[in-house]
């Protein structure tokens, strides 16, 4: 083993114990603000922005395309970087902080816009906002996963962030209702609305993720960036490409699902009524699938667990096909069977990439949690294109015109099966990448012991002389 990677790379030691939950929801906070931010810079800003404040639809969509694509290349920058930032306040927080406060002025910026903006003031806010929301999701992640070695305790910190993002996306839903009650589609006061409640949990929640726990010792030597190897720290771990694989798929079958869902409702179903609050009934179950799922894959292990939640949520989606413009019923059960397994897949891939990360660093002394973390997030954002790019494509061809006054039956089943069979297929290939998944609680045990004795032979190679 290369003693001098490890004592580029040498910490001190992972703790194996257990954080109360006041510390484990502290450590969490911060994805409060950025989870309940997300749905509606996506879904609501753009429209409001283009209706009550004039700004050019295309200029707002290339302004989002540059922020997207500023977003996707940043996650793998910033996470190799983290990894290796030395500084008195460690190794993450820098970037936290930084991209904390990156994150609440584009926030600000986008949900509270004067009269009389432009194209200039929207841009500016979006790449706020992404750059932000990149650089302290990357560095919280890659943290999430060194706060403890313990195998089933890292499924419990992953499940805390599925819970708090599944809740802070209740909240965010819930506005746009609350404020139709009082002014009925009035745009700017839904961004008034949303703009509160996410800086009102942006503030506390960067102070209390930035004093939760601290974090772990890093060396004054710091091994320089090399590309090659970078890309072969990715690129040749078969094991960290099963996880990817895996996220993007799950990642795609949700997005297809989202991205369908509406014109299910109000289309296929006929009931626009429930255009907003389909959204709601689903996402409040999924409140309940991070603690229903965290209990799950301590009791069956990370891959079994994914495996499981992912042949549920293909089943679920195959329930779909069953489906008839008179069984809204059966519709409104799947989806909140939906709710309450929402996430879980994620949430078991999110916590594997620590155990990779570890095995890799046993075998070359090469800390790389933060890179790992970084291009798993880019992993999502792929599924995510993915699921616009092949869905909405496929039911036009198919006839499906969302404008039309009316849709032939024709293209009214084939909006059902990809809606059905799209998120089936995607969740049964991402159970199979993960199925029979190597690093199971005792050889991940292992694979902390080995890296704990090389260090702990180092440290007494260090030893001063008598």
């Amino acid at each position: 083993m290369h003693y001098q990677s490890f004592a580029r790379n040498r910490r001190r030691p992972l703790s194996s114990g257990k954080l109360d939950a006041w510390r484990l929801f502290r450590f969490t906070a911060l994805s409060i603000p950025i989870y309940a931010a997300a749905q509606p810079v996506i879904a609501f800003v753009p429209a409001i922005l283009a209706r009550d404040y004039g700004i050019p639809l295309a200029g707002l969509g290339l302004v989002y395309l540059i922020g997207q694509i500023v977003n996707s290349l940043l996650d793998p920058v910033i996470g190799a970087l983290s990894d290796r930032t030395r500084s008195r306040f460690g190794r993450r927080r820098p970037w936290i902080a930084g991209g904390g406060l990156l994150f609440i002025a584009g926030a600000s910026m986008l949900f509270f816009p004067p009269a009389g903006i432009g194209l200039g003031w929207v841009g500016t806010g979006v790449l706020l906002y992404y750059c932000g929301a990149s650089a302290a999701q990357t560095a919280l992640l890659a943290w999430s996963g060194e706060i403890s070695g313990n195998y089933n305790e890292r499924t419990r910190i992953a499940s805390q962030f599925t819970l708090l993002s599944s809740s802070a996306l209740v909240l965010a839903l819930l506005l746009p209702a609350l404020a139709d009650q009082v002014r009925p589609d009035d745009g700017p006061l839904r961004l008034t609305l949303f703009g509160v409640l996410v800086l009102v949990t942006a503030v506390p929640g960067l102070l209390l993720t930035l004093t939760a726990v601290p974090e772990a010792e890093a060396s004054a030597a710091s091994e320089p960036f090399a590309l090659g190897r970078t890309l072969k720290a990715v690129f040749g771990n078969a094991l960290l490409l099963r996880v990817l694989a895996a996220d993007a798929a799950v990642t795609a079958g949700q997005g297809v699902r989202t991205a369908l869902l509406l014109f299910i409702v109000t289309i296929y179903f006929g009931r626009p009524e429930w255009a907003a609050g389909f959204f709601l009934l689903q996402y409040s179950f999924g409140v309940l699938a991070g603690p229903i799922w965290r209990r799950i894959g301590q009791l069956l292990g990370k891959s079994r667990a994914a495996v499981l939640a992912e042949l549920t949520q293909a089943a679920i989606n195959f329930g779909l096909v069953f489906l008839t413009p008179d069984r809204f019923g059966l519709m409104m059960a799947l989806a909140i069977a939906q709710g309450l397994s929402q996430g879980s897949g994620n949430l078991m891939l999110r916590s594997m990439v620590a155990d990779v990360a570890d095995l890799h660093r046993a075998e070359t002394g090469e800390d790389r949690v933060g890179l790992y973390y970084s291009v798993f997030s880019v992993s999502m954002k792929v599924g995510s294109a993915l699921a616009l790019g092949i869905a909405l494509p496929l039911v036009s061809a198919f006839g499906f015109d969302p404008k039309a006054a009316t849709n032939t039956p024709e293209a009214l089943n084939a909006l059902l099966l990809v809606f059905a069979l799209g998120p089936t297929l995607a969740h049964t290939l991402a159970a199979a990448l993960v199925a029979r998944f190597p690093l199971d609680a005792s050889r991940h045990a292992e694979i902390r012991r080995q890296i704990q004795a090389r260090e702990d032979v180092y440290a007494a190679v260090l030893v001063p002389a008598e």
